[in-house]
């Protein structure tokens, strides 16, 4: 950790040039330590910005002011604290074209800073990086595939390792799956409730369920498991700027399917079924419906993880190969789906 931005500049270029895996943290504002970088000419292989700038208030924070000037500003004039912190995301994103056209392979990250720039401080090629998605997930999006979640609600950290096991029993092929389950056991504290994510597709998110379900029956596990997703998945949401950024048909704002995938999920008997707006990205630029479902043991759960987690990820496919993505269409094909 370092409070000095040349000091942790010189240090990531050392580690490189000795091919030394190390992650570095600096305390400082991001546009900071771009604008040194540039100076330096040091540039990254690649960049990304990790921002809350959706949030203008709370989630972003100007250039130019200590901590304490900063919460002072946000308490006595949120009005200027907002319009600073617009300003600093007009120049974050310059920054970041800048080091992109040096040669960073640049993407934003997802909370909408191109989305602020363009919008409210005119930066017109502020979408001239991409999106992660476009960029790199949405070829998972049209196998199905994306984050599959659950909880114990035993409380019991165990309850979640014997899911960690099983599930690599379960995918023995799947070795990304199982060195993330080995890593995050390792190295990721439990907050709250124990609970655990992983990127799971189509038919494979039903099978994870099925025996979540079977193994609270069979006493393995101390009480139910419920089981939801993130908000960016392959089907459930809208939303221009990330999960529907650039479609192949121009369907980034159609909201459609987000619906669909709710009602699609209620008629499926989920436990839980939500639509939200705003998702990551602020209000006004998503929608997006979530769905949670409790696997306990009996046959009634049993037929309703079937439906829910068979149905959930299929519309991710559906929606995917409607807008004309030949491996959706292939995935259709795969499992059976029709429009």
């Amino acid at each position: 950790m370092f409070y000095d931005i040349d000091e942790a500049i010189n240090t990531a270029v050392r580690a490189k040039e000795e091919g030394q895996a190390l992650s570095i943290g600096v305390v400082c504002n991001a546009v900071d330590l771009l604008s040194r970088l540039l100076e330096r000419n040091i540039i990254p292989d690649t960049l990304t910005d990790q921002t809350s700038a959706h949030d203008e208030l709370v989630g972003y924070f100007p250039e130019g002011m200590s901590v304490e000037e900063a919460n002072k500003l946000r308490e006595s004039n949120p009005a200027e604290y907002i319009e600073k912190s617009l300003d600093t995301m007009a120049h974050h994103v310059k920054l970041m074209l800048e080091l992109q056209k040096r040669k960073a392979i640049t993407f934003d990250y997802g909370n909408n800073l191109r989305g602020q720039a363009h919008d409210k401080r005119g930066v017109e090629n502020a979408f001239d990086f991409p999106g992660f998605v476009p960029a790199y997930i949405r070829p998972l999006f049209c196998e199905g595939k994306g984050p599959f979640r659950w909880v114990a609600l035993s409380g019991d950290p165990e309850d979640i390792y014997k899911t960690d096991e099983a599930l690599k029993k379960l995918f023995p092929e799947n070795k990304g799956l199982i060195r993330w389950l080995n890593m995050a056991k390792e190295k990721i504290a439990f907050q709250g409730l124990p609970a655990r994510i992983c990127w799971l597709g189509m038919g494979e998110r039903e099978k994870a369920g099925l025996l979540f379900n079977e193994m609270v029956k069979n006493g393995e596990l101390k009480a139910p498991i419920v089981i939801g997703r993130d908000h960016l998945d392959c089907g459930s949401v809208a939303s221009p700027n990330r999960e529907t950024e650039g479609m192949k048909d121009g369907s980034d704002a159609v909201a459609d399917w987000p619906i669909l995938n709710a009602l699609i999920n209620t008629a499926g008997g989920a436990s839980w079924v939500s639509f939200h707006h705003g998702g990551g990205v602020g209000m006004g630029y998503s929608l997006h419906a979530g769905m949670v479902i409790v696997a306990d043991g009996t046959d009634d759960a049993k037929r309703r993880l079937e439906r829910v987690l068979h149905n959930d990820p299929a519309m991710g496919i559906l929606r995917h190969a409607d807008a004309g993505y030949e491996e959706a269409i292939d995935n259709q094909k795969q499992f059976n789906l029709s429009l």
